[in-house]
């Protein structure tokens, strides 16, 4: 197998796949180096360095208004806002419950952004979902 070939992408029906897996690999990193048991915002603090030292533009705990004819009803504080074209959501926890499904897919279409990311900091790891925005 040629090298240039070794990390050739398997899937060609995901969306922003390079970016993902870029994120994946701070993520994990980020768990390896920090390990299991701390605070949400703790990771946070550790992820936002990471994705940063990885040269990726993100902003964190971005503030987005949610509108109702023009006028703000609500206010979305989005954990990170990656390339302005991906939302990352950490949580902690094995299990993802519907109400940050939920939250992640408000966020998506506040923003109107197609890609949101779940990582779930376990006691074994990092579990990622991934949400779509369809519309």
């Amino acid at each position: 197998m040629e090298e240039k070939n070794k990390y050739q992408l398997k899937r060609n029906d995901l969306v922003y796949p390079e970016l993902s897996y870029k994120v994946y690999g701070v993520l994990f990193d980020v768990f390896r180096k920090v390990g299991p048991g701390f605070l949400e915002k703790h990771y946070q603090k550790a992820i936002g360095i990471a994705l940063r030292e990885v040269g990726l533009k993100v902003e964190e705990q971005l503030m987005v208004p949610l509108l109702f004819e023009d006028k703000v009803i609500g206010k979305y504080f989005l954990d990170f806002l990656i390339e302005n074209t991906v939302v990352l959501e950490i949580k902690k926890g094995d299990y993802y419950n519907k109400q940050n499904i939920d939250q992640v897919v408000a966020y998506l279409k506040a923003k109107k952004i197609k890609l949101g990311l779940i990582a779930n900091f376990t006691s074994h790891g990092v579990k990622i979902k991934r949400i779509i925005n369809l519309k």
